[in-house]
């Protein structure tokens, strides 16, 4: 399959990387409105063997007849037009998350893309763990029992450096901070793994340690709709950052997931380790990660394309996750519990 790169900020080299070890994955074109950037990257990421033909137009890329997927790393706020124009050219669309800035505009970008008949795959790629995978064998085959409790960390850290870039961590071109940005990875694996939730009672907040527009700090209660109930505590202010966990207490014994590791206490005194723990950009460094679990979604969707199924995360899928977060913020915004519905829309 042919791919072709759009927007080319700091994740893109990792892009480029995870389409190189893909297989069937050949990257055949990168797109900025800067020429000069474009050739640039290309000269600094890409094969000099075969390098990709460079784009500054949407409706140029829509155009180009070797192009089979558009993989599109712009900022949130940059999303609904160029997608428009390449779902009508009936181009697939894999994208960074999140798909929007809030559930409303992601689900118009879902209904575009379902309206044109082209496939929509979301960078959630936390689910692509090896750990993530171990831990939904475990609960699928109810090792550690009914869950009763779910405590979720995010307890990351970025400098100020870092939202200084203009529109970083803003409403206007993100959605917001810490929860759209950053914590939306581990919730949306928290989704996957556990289930819905259906009610949440939250404070979000900004604190002195930062100078932007939205939250750096989360603190919620969860309810589940398995009966579950659970914790989050989201941060981009917890120096020197660690990384995010998902703990799991169920009837039968405890998981606790990293992002390389998942640690499993059973009621019986049996211990178990399996994996080990890898970084996952929690520091100061928001790229110190693997490529794999990108690849990982390139993969997956390649493949889906080929078996003529949905990918393993689809814009449909990632809705969850955006209306969970809006939902979060709400509740921080009017000092109360608010209830989720169970049915996609709101």
């Amino acid at each position: 399959m042919n791919i072709a790169l759009v927007g080319l900020g700091m994740v893109a080299a990792t892009h480029v990387q995870a389409i190189r070890d893909a297989s069937c994955a050949r990257l055949t074109g990168v797109m900025s409105r800067n020429p000069d950037k474009a050739a640039k990257f290309a000269a600094d990421h890409c094969d000099p063997d075969s390098p990709p033909t460079i784009y500054t137009t949407a409706a140029d890329l829509a155009a180009a007849r070797d192009v089979d997927i558009v993989a599109i790393c712009t900022p949130p706020d940059a999303r609904k037009d160029l997608v428009d124009t390449l779902a009508a050219a009936g181009k697939h669309i894999l994208m960074e998350k999140p798909v929007e800035r809030s559930f409303r505009a992601a689900r118009d970008i879902v209904t575009a893309c379902e309206a044109a008949n082209v496939s929509l795959g979301i960078f959630l790629q936390h689910r692509m763990r090896e750990s993530a995978l171990a831990l939904k064998a475990q609960l699928d085959a109810g090792s550690l029992g009914k869950v009763a409790l779910v405590e979720v960390s995010v307890p990351w850290w970025r400098p100020q450096s870092y939202y200084d870039e203009p529109g970083r961590g803003t409403y206007g071109r993100d959605g917001g901070g810490v929860l759209i940005s950053q914590s939306i990875h581990t919730l949306d694996l928290m989704l996957a793994l556990l289930g819905p939730v259906t009610r949440v009672q939250a404070m979000a907040r900004t604190t002195d340690l930062h100078h932007m527009e939205a939250e750096d700090f989360v603190s919620a209660g969860l309810e589940f709709a398995s009966g579950a109930v659970g914790s989050l505590t989201a941060s981009t202010a917890s120096f020197p950052g660690a990384a995010e966990t998902i703990t799991v207490h169920g009837t039968l014994g405890s998981a606790v997931l990293s992002p390389g590791a998942l640690d499993i206490s059973y009621q019986d005194g049996r211990r178990e380790t399996i994996g080990q723990p890898v970084t996952s950009g929690g520091g100061a460094d928001p790229m110190a990660f693997t490529h794999a679990w990108h690849q990982g979604i390139y993969q997956d969707f390649i493949d889906a394309l080929t078996e003529g199924r949905a990918p393993a995360v689809s814009g449909r899928d990632a809705l969850a996750v955006q209306r969970l977060i809006d939902t979060l913020v709400a509740s921080s915004r009017q000092g109360r519990a608010l209830d989720l519905p169970l049915t996609e829309h709101p």
